[in-house]
């Protein structure tokens, strides 16, 4: 597998400007920087990877998409900018019409084209740097990129034809960043005339890509590759797939000229909402739509792909790169709270979390309550340790009055989650009022907000905070939105089971099954592996959590649990060096981290060796092999801007002793002749050839269940392989 993905790396450096190894945005990414031209009736977004030519007169139409270091055409025709509909009719955000074919788009024929005299026309545009959309405070560890992400905007502004809807304009807002094939885009709708007006629905983006494949016969998964396509509009789910509802590849029915015979071709993108906003605009109001971010791949290779796409969340959602080590205690109650922040002090982690369970209740307004929480923040931060703690909002209960209304039925029900609160409602607005009172009053620094907003829409016309059906989802995700974007400039962590990374996150599950915790010890140390290896394929491993069950978790009994630690260190162990060696944190559950001086010290070792590798281990993922129980199997982290260039942890789940020859590919760690590798903690500096691949072949042995660290550095005098 290794040797095929080096000679993918190859093949796609070969084949483009990426041949020189300086020229890979993925290993130096300084060259290409950003910049937004006007050149005669087209504004033109360029960064040396991406370019995108918006063309303003004679009417507003992106006329050109380009991967630059292919040469690329990703856009095969014209179409509107977005489309709106506002009181029942709809509009188009410009447009050129009269191509004549839309399977692709020359010169010749763009001279030809006539602005479409029914849309949105060019009235005037801004180019100036990228703005933050939220205060990101930063209080903790976390790697150190800058917010906003540099690069440039272009702001066009459109307003009807004819005299129509006088004082109602769209913005449209572009950002192309420095050192990354990436675009966002998104619209406000200003309403300064005297009269409300109701946004319908809003299609943001529009573009007629180059198919993935031509087939005669339909096929729902044949959609274009080179576009990674996501927006800050999604929930639902822990993985990008799962909560994008606002990216749709459809078929153009005004493509007359493609393979497919039903012309059912999946190559025509819109970015919308499945329904709405449908929210009414006042006067002097603007509405402001959800961001669409466009990454341009240059490589069908999946990891090269993977890596493209974790460079993004590093970019745009830099605080998910936060990653601090967190205990979840058991229990609340004073004596247990303050032997967990000793305990935490103690060995080096830094966050505890009240953990679900655990009694505590952040809906508690009593002023004792406050003040207890606030002295135990206090008195946690004098040991170095942030609190926080557990509420849950969806996935429960509240009552006829408050729940989700189902239209079908027009009763409570039909939820993601079965019943939920509608954070519509009046409990709504009373529990995020009670969250923001009680971080104010406390300082708390972490919120664990289990079951956030999955997307449930509302038909009650009774809840103050949406008029019905229609305007129920975009007004509760605008609701968890704001929460989020206020914690996240207050410095407060976010721990949410769901795919709010855009909007302030910092951390959701790798990807675990709940009751695989309750397997026996073995088990659950090859299904940590696996979560890991499969979750970091588009998560970077800061961004993803795994568990641990010191205590008994959804049962199992003895054989599934850790307690007593000092009677099971092997596996307690095995626990740390499987997450910590990954740069993945756990929720570490249970009453305490340690239960004697010789546990205590194991902890503290291991702690000492995350942070002593730190950056390292939280820098990107190259996949080596996936545990089967089988064979070994590990991760590669590599960092070309790091004197430890790489680092990789092998294991072993066999009960014998395995030597076996491991390629390890150190194109993404920046070496291009030789390398330092260092095997095992007690190993010697030696320095290795590279081969045409920029691969490195050694020979291992890794003890029975066991694993082992490599080291690899830059290449300086040493000891010389054979």
């Amino acid at each position: 597998m290794m040797q095929l993905h080096a000679f993918l790396c190859t093949l796609v450096l070969s084949l483009s400007p990426l041949s020189a190894i300086a020229a890979d945005w993925l290993l130096d990414p300084t060259q290409f920087q950003a910049q937004i031209t006007r050149q005669g009736d087209d504004v033109v977004l360029e960064n040396g990877l991406v370019r995108r030519v918006i063309r303003i007169a004679p009417g507003v139409a992106t006329i050109a998409f380009d991967r630059l270091p292919t040469g690329e055409a990703i856009l095969r025709a014209v179409k509107p900018e977005a489309r709106i509909t506002l009181d029942g009719k709809s509009w188009n955000v410009g447009g050129l019409l009269g191509q004549p074919d839309l399977a692709y788009l020359t010169p010749e024929w763009l001279a030809t084209l006539r602005g479409d005299p029914e849309a949105l026309l060019y009235s005037s545009h801004e180019i100036g740097p990228t703005t933050a959309p939220f205060e990101w405070r930063r209080i903790r560890h976390h790697e150190d990129r800058p917010w906003p992400p540099p690069g440039r905007a272009l702001t066009l502004r459109l307003i009807p034809p004819g005299g129509q809807l006088p004082g109602v304009s769209v913005v449209v807002h572009y950002e192309i960043y420095d050192g990354i094939p990436l675009i966002a885009k998104w619209l406000e709708i200003v309403n300064d005339s005297h009269t409300p007006i109701e946004v319908d629905r809003c299609v943001t983006e529009i573009l007629a890509v180059v198919e993935h494949e031509s087939t005669v016969e339909p096929s729902a998964s044949l959609t274009p590759q080179i576009l990674h396509v996501e927006s800050d509009y999604c929930f639902g789910g822990m993985d990008r797939n799962s909560s994008d509802v606002t990216t749709h590849w459809l078929p153009d029915p005004d493509y007359h000229t493609q393979v497919n015979y039903a012309k059912q071709t999946l190559c025509l993108l819109e970015s919308k909402p499945p329904e709405g906003p449908d929210v009414i605009l006042g006067p002097s109001a603007t509405f402001t739509s959800f961001r669409t971010f466009e990454l341009v791949h240059d490589s069908s290779d999946r990891e090269r792909r993977g890596l493209a796409v974790r460079r993004m969340y590093r970019t745009i959602a830099p605080w998910c790169t936060e990653n601090p080590l967190m205990m979840h205690v058991r229990h609340s109650d004073p004596e247990s709270l303050e032997r967990a922040i000793e305990q935490c002090a103690e060995v080096g982690f830094e966050m505890l979390i009240l953990t679900f369970g655990s009694g505590f209740d952040i809906e508690n307004e009593d002023a004792a309550n406050l003040a207890r929480f606030r002295e135990a923040v206090a008195h946690a931060a004098e040991r170095g340790i942030e609190l926080g703690g557990y509420t849950l909002l969806s996935s429960r209960r509240i009552g006829p009055e408050t729940d989700v209304i189902d239209r079908e039925t027009g009763k409570p029900g039909g939820a993601k989650f079965g019943n939920a609160p509608c954070i519509g409602s009046e409990w709504g607005r009373e529990y995020f009022r009670k969250l923001e009172q009680f971080i104010e009053a406390t300082d708390f620094r972490l919120i664990e907000h289990d079951g956030s907003y999955p997307g449930d829409f509302c038909a009650s016309t009774t809840h103050p905070g949406h008029r019905g059906n229609g305007d129920s989802q975009w007004r509760q995700w605008e609701t968890i939105r704001d929460f989020y974007r206020w914690c996240r400039g207050r410095g407060v962590y976010l721990n949410v089971p769901d795919f709010y990374y855009l909007n302030g996150s910092n951390k959701c599950g790798m990807g675990y099954r709940e009751t695989n915790w309750s397997l026996p010890r073995a088990q659950q140390l090859l299904h940590a592996r696996q979560n890991i290896y499969d979750g970091t394929w588009q998560k970077t491993p800061s961004m993803g959590w795994m568990f641990v069950p010191l205590t008994e978790y959804h049962g199992g009994g003895p054989a599934a649990t850790l307690e007593p630690l000092e009677e099971h260190l092997d596996d307690y162990e095995a626990h740390l060096a499987v997450n910590l060696g990954s740069g993945v944190q756990a929720c570490w559950r249970g009453p305490r981290l340690y239960d004697s001086e010789k546990t205590r010290d194991l902890v503290k070792k291991w702690v000492d060796f995350y942070k002593e590798n730190r950056a390292i281990l939280e820098s990107d993922v190259i996949h080596l092999r996936r545990a089967d129980g089988r064979d070994w199997d590990g991760l590669l982290h590599v960092n070309p801007t790091l004197e430890t260039r790489a680092f990789a942890m092998l294991h072993n789940p066999r009960e014998e002793a395995l030597t076996r020859t491991i390629t390890l590919p150190l194109y993404y760690a920046g070496l291009t002749d030789s390398a330092v590798i260092r095997i095992g903690e007690h190993g010697e500096p030696v320095d290795h050839p590279l081969n045409r691949a920029y691969e490195v072949e050694v020979e291992v042995t890794i003890s029975a269940q066991k694993w082992l660290p490599i080291w690899v550095t830059t290449p300086s005098n040493r000891r010389t392989s054979d």
